[in-house]
């Protein structure tokens, strides 16, 4: 059977190729095909001799996605991908510019079991975990497509990573490998819906990755009712994590907040908000909901969203409300891969 050879570590690698009879220097050799020149192929690996890629190609596979559709937004030339995987099954991934460089928004399963009301990734139901090489090809195949470099990543799409956290924390290794594609942790933001137990499994591999929470509530009574993970780790369980990360890493938490109106974008909530997280090192992003279909959820006014920042901000919490991109390509994550399956494209 042929191994993934995209989801092996260094290591990993170093140790099958030693057993094939290879001296441990090929390790290197092909880890920076894979992973700096970003190959599709063995036979492109010419610095090799024709016996070891096809020894190569006898026990290994390269993990190849392919673009399914493309969306280019005509507004601030946000991209949109809808990605095939091996199986048949597909993921989303979008690409954001900036003038500080590109961001890449990648997906970590296909579908999610969390239940969040708001999200439509969840909508389709839970598949399955992405392999490390499948979360690493959503960002290899960008750049090859956009012909450019992504400077950063968020692990913000389909699924939650905390939930296939092996699988992430090898594709973090792999990312960050310095014979390999190379990218610095702080340039990494992971988000989660407040996993807790697995937060404190992350504070204790002090990556220097960006931890983003989804909140989007002040209290139990309202995150319960759109975020069925609350139910199992409270909010002051949750903002406890926080706290450890934040003291373990030195890294500033992110608080993603979702602005529903009449439902969460009070000035009381905000004060309210504001008295849990005080003193903590965060910040408060303000985001706009997505529409769903299946939802009558609408986004705050600006009045409302402007309002709630104030309060934030008068109380010693930052706050930015985000920018709001590739509005013309639907560019939240889900919408795509739930389209596809409605047409029969996706096989669950």
């Amino acid at each position: 059977m042929q191994t993934d050879i995209l989801s092996l570590t260094y290591e990993e690698l170093a140790e099958k190729l030693g057993a094939l009879g290879q001296p441990k220097y090929r390790a290197k050799q092909v880890f920076a095909w894979l992973h700096s020149k970003q190959v599709l192929d063995f036979a492109q690996m010419t610095n090799l001799s024709i016996q070891f890629r096809e020894q190569l190609g006898k026990n290994f596979y390269i993990n190849e996605i392919k673009i399914r559709k493309k969306l280019v937004s005509q507004l601030d030339d946000t991209v949109k991908y809808l990605y095939e995987l091996r199986d048949g099954e597909f993921v989303e991934t979008v690409v954001m510019r900036y003038h500080h460089g590109n961001s890449i928004c990648v997906s970590t399963q296909v579908g999610c079991r969390m239940g969040c009301s708001f999200c439509a990734s969840t909508k389709a139901g839970f598949v399955r975990h992405l392999t490390p090489s499948e979360i690493l090809g959503q960002i290899y195949t960008a750049e090859r497509d956009l012909g450019e470099k992504i400077s950063n990543v968020v692990l913000m799409g389909i699924g939650e990573p905390l939930d296939n956290f092996n699988n992430v924390l090898t594709f973090l290794e792999l990312l960050s490998h310095p014979e390999g594609r190379n990218l610095g942790m702080r340039h990494v933001t992971l988000s989660t819906c407040g996993l807790v137990d697995q937060i404190y499994r992350l504070a204790e591999k002090n990556l220097q990755i960006t931890l983003s929470i989804s909140l989007h509530a002040p209290n139990d009574g309202l995150r319960s009712q759109t975020m069925p993970v609350n139910r199992r780790y409270p909010i002051d369980e949750l903002l406890a994590a926080c706290r450890a990360y934040a003291d373990r890493t030195g890294r500033r938490i992110s608080f993603e907040y979702a602005l529903i109106d009449g439902f969460n974008d009070s000035p009381a909530h905000a004060k309210e908000l504001a008295s849990r997280i005080r003193g903590m090192l965060c910040h408060v992003n303000l985001i706009p909901v997505n529409r769903i279909e299946e939802r009558d959820y609408a986004s705050s006014s600006q009045q409302s969203v402007k309002r709630f920042a104030q309060v934030l901000e008068s109380s010693g919490i930052n706050a930015t409300v985000r920018r709001t991109l590739g509005q013309d390509i639907n560019a939240a994550c889900g919408q795509l891969r739930r389209d596809e399956k409605d047409r029969g494209g996706c096989v669950l």
